[in-house]
């Protein structure tokens, strides 16, 4: 039943008084670089943090074995990261409350040319309500805030009545492997939150992210004798234009699928990263190119993959140079697929009623092109799998940054959620 007024305020009046604590703590997790295979140390930080609250705690690595016999797990790389995955788990005085998992993701992308950001990218700054640093929005404001909203219950002497798993997790960035893991580990509750940067709005539908790379061989030769080599890099922007068509036919595709045929380029192809050849005044005999493409929910990563592979194949065919040397496809990295929320569940009206009571609005949901976490539990446990956080702006870009004001607010509705979700009870003296 939703919460007494007067709880509710003492609840987001508690938010209140620790948020310069969080934001604090949030600074101090950006201030660790940890990009992929980097995320050692704040994982470290994460531990102590949930420790120090009396949390029973796991630390564990990826079973590399498991993942690869999960449909949905992603092939490991040479930079698949081998930090450790960290879960903090309170158990309650009498377990009279429903299940909460609160996850985040403590792998962030990479900078780019440090030049180019207004302040160092991991030396966080705050101007006005913005919070600047790489990861801060993408996810540690979030992962704070997972704390946070526990710590608002306990310093009115309250704590959830129900279970609740604190995960912070690696590879969201990259194959989604590290929830996945969680799953497999066998961590599972009655509902799902996931403070991504949502607009503080609900994810209602997003896609699955395959990660392929393709690699084409040319002849080389020195340019005086152009003619008679074969530039792979140029042949590798051939092939990009026949993945260009894949991408247009499958963003046509769109038509009949609710929450996706209403946007005009759901579907999105990225060119992420390309390298090839060894000197300027030599025809190029290998280029390498990194790709990302989504896809829709209920399509299978093996049925994409199967497609980009035929596309790849049947363009070389038909290509003079390309026919007797076909491209080789790889896939290295996320294999994932993507889900819709279905409306209805009791945990997006608790959200709602939290949303409302922190905010005074009303929960809005959207649809989002890109990979989230929650697609574990909502493929794979089948529960309510929210996604909802903070407003932010250039994740993935320079100057990074995520709003303070919506934090507080996303904090307290988190608070609010795990008040009337988990219920509540005392804490023991």
């Amino acid at each position: 039943m939703p919460l007494d007024p007067a709880l509710r305020d003492r609840i987001l009046s508690s938010v209140e008084a620790g948020f310069a604590e969080q934001i604090a703590f949030t600074r101090e997790m950006i201030r660790f670089p940890s990009t992929r295979g980097d995320e050692h140390t704040v994982q470290d930080f994460i531990f102590r943090a949930l420790r120090q609250r009396g949390f029973t705690m796991d630390r564990f690595a990826m079973d590399r074995e498991a993942i690869g016999r999960h449909p949905g797990g992603a092939p490991f790389s040479d930079t698949h990261s081998d930090a450790p995955i960290v879960v903090g788990i309170h158990h309650p005085r009498e377990e009279t409350g429903r299940s909460l998992i609160l996850q985040s993701h403590v792998d962030v992308v990479p900078t780019g040319p440090a030049e180019l950001w207004t302040h160092p990218p991991f030396d966080p700054v705050i101007e006005g309500d913005w919070l600047y640093g790489r990861g801060g929005a993408d996810m540690k404001a979030g992962g704070a805030a997972n704390l946070y909203c526990l710590d608002a219950l306990r310093r009115i002497g309250l704590q959830p009545a129900g279970t609740v798993y604190v995960q912070s997790v690696v590879e969201e960035e990259s194959t989604g492997n590290g929830a996945l893991m969680t799953h497999l580990r066998g961590y599972a509750a009655d509902a799902v939150l996931i403070p991504e940067p949502e607009e503080e709005m609900l994810v209602r539908a997003n896609t699955g992210v395959l990660w392929f790379q393709f690699e084409v061989r040319g002849v080389p030769m020195h340019v005086r004798e152009m003619a008679a080599g074969a530039n792979a890099i140029d042949a590798a922007y051939r092939v990009i234009g026949a993945l260009r068509e894949l991408e247009a036919a499958l963003n046509r595709e769109k038509i009949g699928r609710p929450h996706f045929e209403d946007v005009a380029h759901p579907i999105n192809l990225n060119i992420g990263k390309i390298e090839g050849g060894d000197w300027a005044s030599s025809v190029p005999c290998w280029c390498k190119v990194d790709c990302r493409i989504g896809l829709y929910p209920g399509m299978s990563a093996e049925e994409l993959g199967k497609r980009i592979e035929a596309k790849v194949l049947a363009f070389a065919r038909a290509d003079a140079f390309l026919s007797n040397n076909p491209p080789q496809v790889v896939f290295n990295g996320f294999w994932s697929e993507g889900y819709v929320l279905e409306p209805g569940s009791e945990a997006e009206a608790v959200l709602g009623r939290a949303h409302q009571g922190s905010t005074g609005k009303a929960l809005k949901s959207f649809m989002t092109p890109g990979y989230l976490d929650t697609r574990v539990y909502a493929l794979y446990d089948k529960v309510p799998a929210l996604c909802y956080g903070p407003i932010s702006e250039n994740i993935h870009a320079f100057d990074e940054r995520v709003s303070l004001a919506s934090l507080k607010r996303i904090t307290g509705t988190m608070a609010l959620f795990v008040a009337e979700w988990c219920g509540v009870e005392a804490i023991a003296e």
